[in-house]
C-alpha cells in the first residue's frame, strides 16, 4: 500500500506541476485531493490493512495530503496573481483623464427666499425666534382676538390632533404671544418663520401646507410710520430699488388698523397684465399694528407700549419673483423644476 501511494504522490504532483490557470488547478484538486479524488480515496483502503501496517500508511497518507495541498495553494496563489495583473492590463485606467463631476445638492428656492427674507431683516435689526408646529387654540386663536365661534376662524380651516384644544397651527402669528411672554418687558424686533398647515383644496394657488414669515416689533415709540417705512424697505431690498409699493386698508382680528401691501407688477411693471389682473399691482403681505387686546395678553400694556406686525409667504414672493405660476411645485419634489434654481 504504501508502495501505492508513493506512485500515486508522483503522478499528483506531476499533474500539480502540468497544470496552469486556475480552472486546471481546481480540476486538479477535485480529481486528487477532493472527496472523489484520488488521494482521498486511498484513505478508505486504511481498515483493510493490518494493526503494524495502519501507523506507518497513515503518517506517510497526511504527510502527502498536506504536500500536495501546500503545493496546491501556493500555485493557485500565483494563478490569480497572474490573472490579476491580465485584468489590470486589459482594463488599464488613464488616471490624466478628467474626473466626472459629482451631482452636487442645492438649497431649495423657498430655503433660498427664506434666506433673503432674515438677511434684509436682519440688517434691521431684526432677529429669528422659532415657534412651535404644533400650538393650542388658545396660543392660534383666542390670545390673537379670535374668540370662539368668530367668524374670522373660518377663513383658517385648521387640522384638529386627537387632544382636545390641540392643533396644527394654521399660521405663525401665534409666536407672537410666546415671543411677547418670553422677551417682556424688553423690546422686541423678531421674525417668526415656519411652516403652517390649513385643511384646504390644493390647486395651483392654494397648498395645504406652506411656509410663512411672520414680522413683530413691540416698543413705547413704534408707529404705522414705522411699519411702512420697514416694509417699504424690505420690498425695495426684495425686488429692486425701483419697486413701488402701495397699502390698502384690510381686517385681521390681531391688528388694527390693518393693511395689505402691494407691489407694482413685476411682469408688467405696473401696466397690467394677466398676472396682476390688470391693476398693476401684486399683493405680498398683510400688516397692521398690534392689536391692543393682543398686546395685553403678551403682558404689554397697550396704554404705554405700541408694536407692528406682518405676515408673509415665501412661496408667494418666490412665484411673483420668479414667475412661476403653480404653487404644488414647491412640495412635490419635482428635479426637472428645483433643478432651475
Amino acid at each position: 500500500m504504501l508502495a501505492e501511494l508513493e506512485q500515486q504522490y508522483e503522478q499528483a504532483a506531476a499533474a500539480l506541476a502540468a497544470a496552469e490557470g486556475r480552472e486546471a488547478l481546481e480540476v486538479w484538486y477535485r480529481d486528487t485531493l477532493g472527496r472523489k479524488g484520488s488521494i482521498y480515496l486511498l484513505t478508505r483502503q486504511v481498515g483493510a490493512l493490518s494493526a503494524e501496517e495502519r501507523p506507518a500508511f497513515g503518517q506517510r497518507l497526511n504527510e502527502v495530503k498536506a504536500e500536495l495541498q501546500a503545493a496546491y495553494d501556493e500555485k493557485l496563489a500565483l494563478a490569480e496573481g497572474a490573472e490579476l495583473q491580465a485584468q489590470l492590463a486589459a482594463g488599464a485606467l488613464d488616471v490624466t483623464l478628467p474626473g466626472r463631476q459629482p451631482a452636487r445638492g442645492r438649497l431649495h428656492l423657498v430655503t433660498r427666499t427664506l434666506r433673503d427674507i432674515y438677511r434684509i431683516f436682519g440688517d434691521m435689526g431684526f432677529q429669528v425666534y422659532r415657534s412651535r408646529d404644533v400650538e393650542t387654540d388658545e396660543i392660534n386663536f383666542e390670545l390673537l382676538n379670535f374668540p370662539p365661534h368668530h367668524p374670522a376662524r373660518e377663513m383658517q380651516d385648521s387640522f384638529y390632533t386627537t387632544t382636545e384644544g390641540v392643533i396644527l397651527r394654521t399660521h405663525t402669528s401665534g409666536g407672537q404671544i410666546r415671543a411677547m411672554r418670553e422677551y417682556y418687558p424688553e423690546p422686541i424686533r423678531v421674525v417668526l418663520p415656519g411652516m403652517c398647515y390649513r385643511n384646504e383644496q390644493v390647486t395651483a394657488r392654494s397648498e395645504m401646507q406652506f411656509t410663512q414669515v411672520e414680522l413683530l416689533a413691540v416698543g413705547d415709540d413704534i408707529s404705522f410710520a414705522d411699519l411702512k417705512g420697514t416694509l417699504t424697505e424690505f420690498a425695495r431690498r426684495l425686488f429692486g430699488a425701483d419697486r413701488e409699493t402701495r397699502f390698502r386698508a384690510s381686517y385681521f382680528p390681531f391688528t388694527e388698523p390693518s393693511a395689505e401691501m402691494d407691489i407694482s407688477c413685476i411682469l408688467c411693471e405696473g401696466a397690467g397684465c394677466a398676472v396682476c389682473k390688470y391693476t398693476g399691482w401684486l399683493e405680498i403681505l398683510g400688516c397692521g399694528m398690534v392689536h391692543p387686546v393682543v398686546l395685553r395678553n403678551g403682558g404689554y400694556d397697550p396704554d404705554k407700549y405700541f408694536g407692528f406686525a406682518a405676515g408673509m409667504g415665501p412661496e408667494r414672493i418666490a412665484m411673483l419673483k420668479y414667475g412661476i405660476d403653480d404653487i404644488r411645485q414647491f412640495w412635490a419634489n419635482d428635479l426637472r423644476f428645483l433643478e432651475q434654481f
